[in-house]
């Protein structure tokens, strides 16, 4: 009973103070791993690699993991839950603070500016991925993709201009791009 409350502690704190991520939690599971006899740093690195290979957040991920090596399943369980309650806790804090505040014009102002930040980072992120995409600069010289270029113009065209074509859904025109990129090898 002792080892899951200590589980649970753990990676309560972990979840606390590793802000920033998954990755984030790695500081915090080498200090598991030397002060504890639960893993090894060589099992870390198993765990890291595991976690990376495995769907799911990492670092939520290396708790399950870490938990299962340490008592089986309810130490998996135990070490999953103590990494979540900490965020579960903030955002109820956060979103009770909220409410109280919804009407107040600062919190509003604040979350008006927010919109524009994120927005403005969303944006960053899709002209980053279309560079990468169309443009292929492996080696040091520029060169726009033709191929995903007139993929991407084609497939823009099909969803939102033909009828039939809008009717499907958009996980059978992420399978056709696919097909295409492997087709064309891009």
């Amino acid at each position: 009973m002792m080892i899951y409350l200590k589980l649970f502690w753990e990676f309560f704190n972990t979840g606390l103070f590793a802000v920033g991520g998954g990755m984030a939690t790695l500081p915090f599971l080498y200090d598991i791993a030397d002060r504890t006899s639960w893993f090894s740093r060589q099992a870390l690195a198993d765990m890291i690699a595991v976690s990376e290979s495995t769907p799911g957040p990492i670092g939520v991920n290396m708790a399950t993991y870490a938990g299962y090596l340490t008592a089986g399943i309810p130490g998996a369980v135990i070490a999953t839950i103590g990494l979540i309650t900490p965020s579960i806790i903030i955002i109820l804090l956060v979103a009770a603070f909220l409410t109280a505040f919804h009407d107040n014009k600062f919190v509003n102002g604040a979350f008006y500016g927010l919109r524009s930040a994120s927005c403005a980072m969303i944006t960053s992120a899709g002209l980053f991925v279309a560079y990468v995409t169309f443009i292929n600069n492996n080696s040091n010289a520029l060169r726009i993709q033709w191929h995903a270029l007139i993929l991407a113009a084609v497939l823009l065209i099909l969803t939102n201009f033909v009828k039939p074509a809008k009717k499907l859904h958009p996980v059978i025109w992420i399978f056709i791009a696919a097909i295409t990129g492997v087709i064309f090898k891009f």
